[in-house]
């Protein structure tokens, strides 16, 4: 009986001890910080060859990690390009939340949410999701967690916003319990317009250095312009600088991965809202100092739904069946670089509504495939102006209204101005035939459509049969001859 008792007390101490150990030696979940600016293109970072612009926290983190060069936003607008990210799904599949100035249907499943049941302490600072109403049943309504923005700095430039993000992300890690792990969402203001015009100049930026997109007419004021959007571009990388450094002092750097990208291209005309690279081709740069292989450069073409899988997967939370984004993990731990995945060949974007800025509230639908050499765009209303026109008044009274307003805007659509650069103007403002085609090589800012050369006619319709085979696979309305997006309210 004795001998039985003390055996039975050595076993339970055994257990316990390995049981201690394991738990010792049970990997500890990373930290995720996801952070996003607001309105820029790929091509805008140092790293990427830009003369100007200077982003050294972005070009550490692509050093120290993962730089992509083929990453697409799975929407050029701010709500759907916010809502994909979350739900790791395309947008023609999350209904409201599938456009500016909608809302987020009650059951769609978002990362940041998950986390949290999952144990994370999670946050955001600065543009969450949006712009609309979310009606989101987590954390108080905001569908990125609980809201960090009361701290602020006076005395900014005009258009930068005041919220002093890193000041908020301390108070958020201040808040955090010592055994938890974190999930922040740095939703940067910037570079969104309105921008200071000349602050670029006064800040020693030279027009001579700005490189000018074939689209955009070359002349002083489109280059002053861009350079006021590249002093914007700063002050986002200024404050990733310190987060960085606020994670080295706390040593939590290493053990948190690190997303930063773009929800869409850069507020000019033909780049946001328009489904060509400069407005759905995204900066994207990876960090996970502990885990991933730095100093790599990935070829692949990924989309912004695969981030929320990416972060389950990293957390160890089972992904949705629902999401249409596969985890970038594998590739990121692949210690390859280049062409990594056969598989990742390719990237679909697409765009509903953006403003309320056409007859009878009517939409620009279009969907697009991008591969590494073309670029094939379905306009599905191409007798609508993909703008919004320029005699319509919407409710802002605004015209051509799915171009932010700027110096390059309304020196575009001065009478004189029109007359002096009719294909810049066309290809901006006009209208859009129903099939586009581009080819990358020759051609990277996609200004000379192939969709009726003769010669290109076998690539365009395996183009077009690629993304209608995808867009019935996951559902698309449009695919089926329907419209449920009309029938959304606009939330504003």
């Amino acid at each position: 009986m004795i001998k039985s008792l003390i055996s039975s007390v050595v076993l339970l101490l055994c257990f316990s001890s390995f049981n201690h150990d394991a738990q010792q030696q049970s990997p500890k979940k990373p930290n995720i910080l996801f952070v996003i600016a607001d309105d820029q293109s790929w091509v805008h970072t140092s790293i990427a060859g830009d003369k100007v612009v200077k982003t050294p926290a972005f070009d550490r983190i692509a050093k120290e990690g993962v730089l992509f060069t083929n990453s697409f936003t799975a929407s050029p607008s701010c709500t759907p390009s916010r809502s994909a990210v979350l739900s790791g799904q395309a947008i023609w599949r999350v209904k409201e939340a599938g456009l500016l100035y909608g809302s987020i249907p009650p059951d769609l499943k978002l990362y940041p949410q998950l986390l949290n049941e999952a144990g994370y302490h999670v946050g955001y600072t600065g543009k969450g999701w949006g712009p609309g109403k979310p009606n989101y049943q987590g954390f108080k309504g905001s569908p990125t967690g609980k809201e960090y923005n009361s701290k602020i700095t006076d005395n900014v430039p005009k258009g930068i916003f005041k919220n002093d993000y890193t000041a908020n992300f301390e108070a958020f890690l201040t808040d955090k319990a010592k055994d938890k792990p974190f999930c922040f969402w740095f939703g940067c203001f910037e570079p969104h317009r309105i921008y200071d015009e000349g602050i670029g100049l006064r800040n020693g930026k030279k027009l001579e250095d700005v490189q000018v997109p074939s689209f955009l007419p070359d002349t002083k004021e489109v280059r002053t312009d861009l350079l006021d959007y590249y002093y914007e571009i700063e002050w986002f990388d200024a404050h990733l600088a310190r987060m960085l450094k606020k994670l080295e002092e706390i040593g939590e750097l290493d053990n948190t991965l690190i997303v930063v990208t773009a929800d869409n291209g850069m507020a000019f005309p033909r780049a946001k809202t328009t489904l060509y690279d400069w407005g759905v081709r995204m900066p994207l740069a990876v960090m996970w100092a502990n885990k991933i292989k730095g100093g790599r450069v990935i070829n692949d073409m990924v989309s912004h739904t695969d981030f929320a899988p990416t972060f389950l997967e990293a957390a160890g939370v089972p992904i949705p069946n629902e999401m249409t984004g596969k985890s970038l993990l594998p590739i990121l731990l692949s210690q390859k670089q280049g062409a990594v995945d056969p598989k990742r060949n390719r990237a679909f974007t697409a765009i509903e509504r953006h403003t309320l800025c056409r007859p009878d509230n009517g939409t620009y639908p279009s969907r697009a495939i991008r591969t590494k050499d073309y670029l094939y765009i379905l306009n599905f209303e191409p007798g609508r102006f993909p703008t919004g026109g320029p005699d319509f008044v919407s409710s802002n009274n605004t015209y051509h209204g799915d171009v932010d307003a700027g110096i390059t805007k309304e020196f575009m659509v001065m009478e004189a101005n029109q007359k002096k650069y009719p294909k810049e103007y066309q290809l901006s403002f006009g209208k859009r035939p129903k099939e586009e085609l581009y080819r990358i090589a020759s051609d990277k800012n996609q200004t000379n459509n192939l969709a009726n050369d003769k010669s290109y006619a076998k690539i365009k319709n395996e183009l077009a049969d690629a993304l209608t085979k995808y867009l019935l696979e996951t559902g698309d309305p449009r695919v089926r001859g329907e419209d449920p997006w009309q029938k959304y309210a606009y939330l504003k």
